[in-house]
């Protein structure tokens, strides 16, 4: 917490994490307030004390300026709906409903320290919904098993702070909670300190390795038993600190002072042990004089150790320590690069110009596969121009419309102004050349727009607005991407058209997209190492079918077409398949719903793909112009392509990308 305060009040930004009970935290206080009043919502003090948490938001002012109980009322009311979701939804659905209500977030997010609470709210509520289901908890049983837990002394391990944010800071860690990770750079500033009080129980392991607890406090056992405990608490101190010196990637600053309990210190007992060529450490170690100390940090400097540097106050900066410079010398690899191993995505497997790479780093996430499409279309309009027609076309357009869709909150009142308000946000982030007052109103019109019988006609904000997982990554291993058993039976593309080939009927639409990978630039491409994507939208319809849902912003129009008045032709649904075919969304498609059943599979009780995989739309929202726009000949309204492969070409791609066998094996 010193450390916390004091980067904050210097600028820097810091997240702490570990060690702290959650529930114990101010944001265990705001679910004991709210769930008190849950029970009680006629009790006018706890609803009261509740209006003033940060699920429901009041102020203390607007509670005094209260018209008589009016106020008062409509909070019970609100948390009665509260008891009635918890009822109907579960535990986990109330706090889905709670913790992200836009409301809720942009309220705590204005203050400062507001992205820790609302990480502490997320986290808590995670660990009640986790206890309700498990130990079949109603309203009252939640409210008393979170208090009982809160007058716990020892956290479980699930109840740790959690890190507030993934952006750029320093991470104030304890050293038990960094076991297993690792950081570019790691300060130790502590480890060379050590109080060691006066005990009044001893826990120490007996001569069978039992643990023991001496409550005596005297007696012939008792000096034995301190000592035996110190050894312990000394060998654990020592243990803790090699998990502290093993966690930095690139570098390492340790700091040592010459302080009274710096004799117990384990990394002041490691670097002055009497003979440094022996592994053996004592216990205590006096602290030697500033003339000794220094010498025996330069000897351990000149054996391939630390580089000292001498700790100063002030913003003086000192000068680097003499010495000889280092001999570099060329590193020669010894071993075996393997080359077929690769992180990847779909664009980087279809990429014709360079094969995947082998590479930990990330894919990029700008939208880099929107390219225009141009459409066979005769250029005789009949429907007219698209609302797009005016914005050209490109990778930067098609990240900032991810951006908003993303965003927009299609629950808001005025939703042309939320829109535009969402443009402007993503133009400030991201400039670009585009009219606001026509791609606003574009985009406003795709919203409005029906998604056909495969989306049960939902309009894409009604989707939206179905709460589904917008923009949800996924890293799925390949066959050796996390098993080097797995390396021998890694595929290539050419497999995946065999599998099209065999289970895409001739009429299927992309079923001619297997002819694409068998081309001798991409049959080879093999399929080991990590996958990874982001899926637009994953929509829940009624009885949990799913939908993979994709948004482009291609142009399909030609440019004659376009002089001529027309446009809107190039989106018919009988053309998309087209469209589809010329770009590599074919690929795209059957990845992602691989994606889609593995997170299925682990997440959906009573899951059969073959009710819950309802298929794929990709959505070019050029053509979508709200809910009077053209539809095909079958009622599919223009610029959606719906799609649904056949359950067994999912579970045998997926077996595939698995390196398991497709004929019964696990997929």
């Amino acid at each position: 917490e010193l450390l916390h305060a004091e980067l904050e009040r210097r600028g820097v930004p810091a997240v702490r994490t570990g060690g702290a009970d959650v529930l114990q935290s101010r944001a265990g206080q705001d679910w004991v307030t709210l769930l008190t009043a849950m029970e009680a919502p006629h009790r006018s003090g706890y609803t009261r004390a509740a209006a003033l948490g940060p699920f429901l938001g009041l102020t203390a002012t607007e509670l005094a300026a209260d018209d008589g109980d009016a106020l008062t009322d409509r909070v019970s009311s609100r948390l009665r709906d509260l008891t009635d979701l918890q009822r109907e939804r579960g535990t986990a659905g109330m706090v889905e409903a709670l913790t992200a209500d836009a409301s809720v977030v942009e309220r705590l997010l204005r203050h400062q320290g507001g992205r820790r609470r609302l990480t502490d709210l997320e986290h808590v509520g995670q660990v009640l919904a986790i206890a309700a289901r498990e130990h079949g908890l109603g309203l009252s049983g939640l409210r008393r098993w979170l208090l009982d837990r809160r007058s716990e002394t020892s956290p479980a391990a699930d109840r740790t702070h959690r890190l507030d944010t993934d952006a750029d800071a320093v991470q104030i860690v304890t050293t038990f909670v960094s076991k297993g990770l690792q950081y570019p750079v790691v300060y130790v500033p502590f480890l060379f300190d050590r109080w060691v009080p006066e005990p009044s129980i001893v826990r120490l392991h007996d001569d069978d390795g039992r643990r023991c607890l001496d409550v005596g406090g005297a007696g012939p056992s008792w000096t034995t038993h301190a000592r035996r405990s110190d050894v312990e608490r000394a060998g654990e101190s020592l243990r803790l600190l090699y998990v502290a010196l093993t966690r930095a990637q690139s570098r390492l600053v340790v700091h040592w002072s010459p302080t009274f309990n710096a004799r117990h210190g384990a990394l002041h007992r490691l670097l002055f042990r009497p003979d440094p060529t022996r592994p053996e450490v004592p216990d205590v170690q006096a602290v030697p004089s500033d003339h000794d100390a220094v010498a025996r940090l330069r000897a351990w400097q000149e054996r391939g150790g630390p580089v000292v540097e001498q700790m100063v106050t002030g913003d003086a900066e000192l000068a680097p320590a003499a010495g000889e410079a280092e001999r570099l010398e060329v590193r020669h690899l010894r071993r075996d690069v393997d080359t077929v191993w690769t992180r990847t995505s779909y664009t980087s497997l279809v990429r014709r110009d360079e094969g995947p790479s082998v590479s930990s780093e990330p894919e990029p996430t700008a939208a880099d596969d929107e390219v225009d499409v141009v459409a066979d279309v005769a250029a005789s309009p009949v429907l007219g121009p698209s609302p797009w027609a005016e914005l050209a076309g490109g990778a930067a357009l098609g990240t900032l419309v991810h951006g908003v869709l993303e965003h927009v909150d299609v629950g808001a009142d005025d939703l042309d102004a939320e829109v535009r308000r969402r443009v402007e946000e993503e133009l400030a982030s991201r400039p670009l050349a585009v009219d606001v007052d026509v791609l606003a109103p574009a985009l406003v019109g795709a919203l409005s727009t029906p998604l056909g019988p495969l989306a049960d006609d939902l309009t894409l904000a009604e989707a939206l607005g179905r709460r589904p997982f917008r923009e949800m990554e996924f890293e799925l291993p390949l066959a050796g991407g996390d098993s080097v058993r797995a390396a021998g039976r890694t595929g290539t593309l050419a497999d995946v058209a065999d599998l099209m080939e065999a289970h895409l009927p001739s009429g299927d639409p992309l079923r001619p997209f297997a002819a694409e990978l068998r081309d001798a630039s991409l049959r080879g491409r093999t399929l080991r190492g990590y996958l990874t994507g982001s899926i637009d939208l994953l929509l829940r319809l009624d009885g949990d079918r799913t939908l993979v849902v994709d948004h482009k912003t291609n142009r399909l129009e030609s440019g004659a077409l376009v002089e001529a008045g027309g446009g809107l032709e190039a989106y018919a649904p009988e053309r998309l398949a087209d469209a589809m075919l010329h770009t590599t969304y074919p690929l795209q498609a059957l990845l992602y719903a691989v994606a889609q059943h593995r997170f299925l599979r682990w997440r959906l009780r009573g899951y059969d793909p073959d009710v819950h995989l309802a298929g794929v739309l990709y959505l070019f929202v050029r053509g979508m112009t709200g809910p009077d726009g053209p539809r095909g000949a079958d009622g599919s309204p223009f610029g959606v392509f719906a799609w649904r492969p056949p359950s067994a070409l999912v579970l045998d791609l997926s077996a595939l990308l698995d390196g398991s066998p497709t004929d019964g094996g696990p997929r």
